[in-house]
């Protein structure tokens, strides 16, 4: 059985997992020890080690099995959570993060076999008297009260190897093993009733079998075990070198598995017992009802989400876009047909409906990334001994997928330098009269086609004085130049690359690589950053993102003979100004519009687009704004809104900053996509 081809499943879900542990684990140390905070930390835990034993990961489940253990104490009331359990289960929950992020790169949980992690956790056990003196335990299970506790269903449970047939075959086979002084065992195994992949629970059993010895024969089939055509129980027969107790160990470590019944087979009942030659498997009933309420426990799980590949995503993506494409080039065939018009409308309203409804299914919620946070907060608090509390909101703003798995790294990067550098350590925020307790927020919200993420916190603020003679000393500007910039120029420095105020490297914040990298991967997606700050109150950064890489709303502009696209949301609004009303300020091009100043870009020489010299009284100006900065882009005449598709120009032509890529107009022509924050 090839289980390779789960292997993407299993990581979504662990990681799902993984999150739902982290949170549950989070509201344990604010003092929620609610049943079913509990309870939500053992079933977190019980599913990963099942997952992770179905895949043959035995690192990763032999830790859940341990933290499984631990856990049910929790759950008995027979262990109390503290600070000192706390910290060993996420050491455990770190681990298991380890793992998966070495099947992610590899393919394989890697040899970290925790020792002492499953140390502390037996600790922890052997503390509160759980596992008695005289037991046999391994990896923290023990193993005595395995039997113990299941003592009470096998009384309910029937031996069914008992009355199966042998064929000759068979009965040699047990003949032979026996002479060469192996063990010859009849087992019956008993699924959970929960179990929903009962398939699946059985390879791995079979897996373990065969790691114990040889199999002889199982009821039913093997082949309709796979099929799944049994109850929630199974019988194999097999030869082993290991002894009853060691083989219904290690099946009762499998996870789901609910009872084990072993029996020796002496060969002499074997040949003088049933002589029936057939070979044919005993039919088990199916207990109907039971499947038919396993099916329906189910459903809830499978039938509200569907998990699709991204790439098949991108596929129907394109579809769409080159739906787009052929409407848009419909669009300019002239035909005076009243017919042929209402088509068109018809097409254009299906491909913006089937746009919107892709784009839907595109979207996820950001609190896939900001949910790693409060656990970040956590840790930093204690690294960096300060107290410090997390607030966020607006997770549930829906970001592209596209967009999600790229935004976490500089979000981290932004929070651990609120920690680092924002908030001031406990006795200073006292000595200032200001709360010990730092304050960081991070909030989400959607505003027109943008989602805006902001990083703030209460700490001291940027010291735009420190940074400005740091720029100084390290010649990134002049001293003439420092005292002509604004104060919003100086914090801009802050982005520039491996500029850092701080003289100590640190490991929190990131070990002298600055802002840059976050600047950088943020106007990448086709974002922009932006700083408020008040010193002495707090700093806070707003970080502004397209809700999707893929299509988007443009003005189309002519410059020359050649069509550029502006992303529309990028626009405030379009000028008619006369040649007389352009003024010069330090050889830079401006008007004044409305009181306020605004430099003027003529796109036609950044571009390098061949222009006949044409006298005009009056020149359209295209005013864009990248956060709180505008511009005024000098364009030949409009050509009007147009929903593009975005292609991008390769890795090639990347280099090139002032183009976010391109786009196929409806009559077949290119069109280049401006990049406003670079030319901004």
């Amino acid at each position: 059985m090839d289980i390779s081809q789960y292997l993407e499943i299993f990581i979504e879900e662990s990681k799902e997992h993984l999150q739902g542990l982290n949170t549950s684990l989070l509201e344990l140390e604010k003092g929620t020890v609610s049943k079913d905070v509990i309870n939500e930390v053992f079933r977190a835990a019980h599913t990963l080690k099942g997952m992770a034993a179905t895949m043959g990961f035995k690192g990763m489940n032999l830790l859940t099995h341990d933290m499984e253990n631990v856990l049910s104490e929790i759950r008995n009331d027979n262990i109390k959570v503290d600070a000192k359990l706390l910290d060993v289960l996420f050491q455990c929950l770190d681990a298991l993060e380890r793992f998966v992020d070495n099947i992610i790169e590899t393919g394989s949980e890697g040899q970290d076999n925790n020792a002492e992690i499953i140390k502390n956790l037996n600790m922890i056990l052997n503390g509160n008297n759980v596992v008695p003196e005289t037991s046999h335990k391994e990896h923290g299970v023990d193993h005595n009260s395995l039997s113990e506790t299941k003592s009470d269903s096998s009384d309910s449970k029937e031996h069914k190897y008992a009355t199966i047939p042998f064929t000759d075959f068979e009965k040699h086979a047990f003949s032979s093993a026996s002479k060469e002084k192996y063990n010859c065992f009849g087992i019956t195994i008993y699924i959970a009733d929960s179990c929903v992949l009962k398939s699946a629970r059985a390879f791995i059993i079979f897996r373990t079998l065969e790691n114990l010895g040889q199999i002889i024969k199982a009821n039913p089939s093997v082949q309709d075990i796979e099929d799944e055509n049994f109850d929630n129980d199974f019988s194999v027969f097999i030869v082993s070198k290991e002894d009853e107790v060691e083989v219904r160990r290690q099946l009762m470590t499998i996870a789901e598995v609910e009872e084990v019944l072993v029996g020796h087979i002496k060969v002499e009942d074997v040949e003088e017992g049933s002589t029936d030659e057939s070979d044919d498997p005993i039919e088990i009933p199916q207990k109907e009802s039971e499947q038919a309420n396993s099916n329906t426990k189910s459903k809830p799980k499978t039938n509200r989400t569907v998990r699709v590949d991204i790439e098949r995503l991108d596929t129907l993506m394109n579809l769409v876009s080159e739906l787009i494409i052929i409407k848009n080039g419909l669009e300019t065939v002239e035909n005076t047909n009243q017919n042929f018009t209402d088509q068109i409308e018809y097409l254009e309203r299906i491909t913006t409906n089937l746009h919107d409804a892709v784009m839907k299914v595109r979207m996820v919620p950001i609190e896939r990334v900001f949910n790693r946070f409060p656990r970040l907060i956590r840790d930093l608090s204690r690294q960096l001994e300060k107290n410090m509390e997390f607030h966020m909101s607006g997770e549930e703003t829906e970001l592209d997928r596209t967009v999600i798995d790229e935004i976490g790294d500089p979000l981290v990067h932004l929070i651990r330098n609120s920690a680092d550098h924002g908030i001031e350590m406990p006795n200073v925020r006292a000595q200032n009269g200001k709360n010990p307790m730092g304050q960081v927020y991070l909030k989400a919200y959607q505003d027109g086609n943008n989602v805006v993420i902001e990083v703030a916190d209460d700490g001291n603020g940027i010291d735009v004085k420190r940074v400005k003679a740091k720029a100084i000393e390290k010649g990134t500007i002049s001293v003439e130049q420092g005292e002509v910039m604004s104060e919003q120029e100086i914090i801009e420095l802050l982005f520039k690359p491996s500029f850092s105020t701080t003289d100590v490297i640190s490991d929190v914040s990131g070990r002298g690589v600055g802002l840059d990298v976050v600047k950088t991967k943020i106007e990448a997606l086709g974002g922009i950053i932006e700083v408020k700050n008040e010193l002495g109150k707090g700093s806070k950064f707003i970080i502004r993102l397209p809700l999707t890489l893929a299509i988007i709303q443009a003005l189309m502009v002519n410059i020359a003979d050649e069509k550029y696209a502006i992303p529309l949301n990028t626009i405030q609004n379009i000028e008619n100004v006369s040649i007389d009303d352009i003024k010069f300020i330090q050889n830079q091009e401006v008007i004044n519009l409305r009181g306020q100043v605004i430099p003027v870009l003529r796109l036609y020489d950044i571009l390098e687009v061949d222009k006949e010299p044409v006298n005009k009284d009056f020149i359209t100006v295209v005013i864009v704004n990248k956060g709180d900065r505008k511009a005024g882009f000098v364009v030949d005449s409009l050509i009007g809104q147009q929903e593009i598709v975005i292609k991008t120009l390769g890795k090639f032509l990347a280099s090139i900053k002032m183009i976010a890529g391109a786009t196929i107009l409806g009559d077949g022509d290119v069109a280049l996509i401006l990049d406003v924050n670079t030319l901004v």
